[in-house]
Formats: structure tokens, sequence, C-alpha cells
């Protein structure tokens, strides 16, 4: 297969992209490590712990700022790379493995996102949350039992400590792999692609 220059430097990209998602996704799992040494999954002490990381702990303020921003920049990184990957035509069976890592990751890293609202038991999460678990419990047939799993019947300190559990040792460990997975694949890719270069210059 003749590969074109423009299909080279996007799987240059690629793999940059690829990189830069395990970082942040790294950064990500790092900081909320440090986080949940001082996070309290309760409904009276939630926004309170959180408060008390930004003001008394040592540069706590900064690794929550880190792992929003590492959350936030790798759902963007991870859609922008599977744009790179259609832009590029990867389209062949051997791109298998990174377009599933690549877009399961894509939902995991949403999926954090969406759990982490919650977590800070503010005003705006809250009544978010309450909002869409009315959605959730429109899905036909399994709505209503999605809707227990993540509240534990109502919106209470066991509803925080269902989505922290998710959150943190579920999701966050799905897209660590995940993240491996896909950047390992990209640079095998990567390697073939040099392998195929290599044999078009001795052939021609």
């Amino acid at each position: 297969m003749q590969l074109t220059q423009f299909e080279m430097v996007m799987q240059r990209v690629a793999t940059i992209l690829s990189v830069a998602i395990i970082t942040l996704t790294l950064i990500g799992a790092t900081t909320g490590i440090l986080l949940s040494f001082y996070y309290e999954p309760a409904a009276g002490a939630a926004y309170q712990s959180l408060k008390m990381i930004n003001t008394e702990v040592p540069y706590g303020w900064l690794f929550r700022k880190a792992h929003e921003i590492a959350g936030h920049g790798v759902i963007t990184i991870a859609l922008i790379q599977i744009v790179v990957m259609f832009l590029s035509r990867q389209f062949r069976k051997s791109w298998l493995t990174a377009w599933i890592s690549g877009i399961l990751f894509t939902l995991s890293a949403i999926g954090l996102a969406w759990t982490a609202m919650i977590l800070t038991w503010d005003q705006g999460g809250y009544w978010r949350f309450s909002i869409e678990l009315g959605t959730i419990e429109a899905i036909p047939f399994i709505g209503q039992e999605l809707r227990d799993i993540l509240t534990g019947g109502a919106l209470s300190t066991v509803t925080i400590q269902h989505l922290y559990t998710i959150h943190s040792y579920i999701v966050s460990v799905a897209a660590i792999v995940l993240a491996v997975v896909h950047v390992f694949s990209v640079l095998w890719q990567e390697k073939q692609i040099k392998l195929e270069v290599s044999e078009q210059a001795a052939n021609s």
C-alpha cells in the first residue's frame, strides 16, 4: 500500500496525541490519588473537604486544578485523536486495536467527568445530576436499576460513595488501561509504517 506524505504526517500527529493522552491520564490519576487523602465522600463533608484542600492543604489548590485541567484536556485531545485517525484514513484491520481503545478511552474520560460533577456536592453539580437522573430513569428496561445503582435509592451520602467508587476504582482503572493499550497500538502502527516506507524505498 502506497503511503502519502499526508498519511505519514497524520500518523506522527496520532503518535504525539497518544503520548499526550497517556501523560494527561497519569497526571489525572496521580493528582486524584493525592486528593483522595483529604477528600471525604459524604453529603455533609464533600464540599467542605474540597474547600479545605483549596485553602489549607499545601499546594492542594494546585493538585486540584491540575486534576481538573488534565480531565478536561484529555477529553479534548482524545476527540481530536479520533478525528486525526479518521482524516488519515487509518481503516486497516491492523488499526482495529487503536480505534477500539481510542473510542472506549474517550467514553471513559467523559464518564470520569460526568461522575466527578456530583463529587463536589455543590449546587451546580447537585441539580444538574438530579436532572440527568430523570434521563437515566427513562432508559427502557434498565433505567430504574441504573438510577438505583448510582444513587442508592435517593440523593444522599450513599450517592456520593457510589459515584466515588465508580469514578476512582472502576472508570479510572479502565481509562488507564485503555490509554496504555492505545499508545502502544499507535506506536506499533508507526513502526509498521516505517517498515513499509523502508520497503517502498528499497523497491523503488
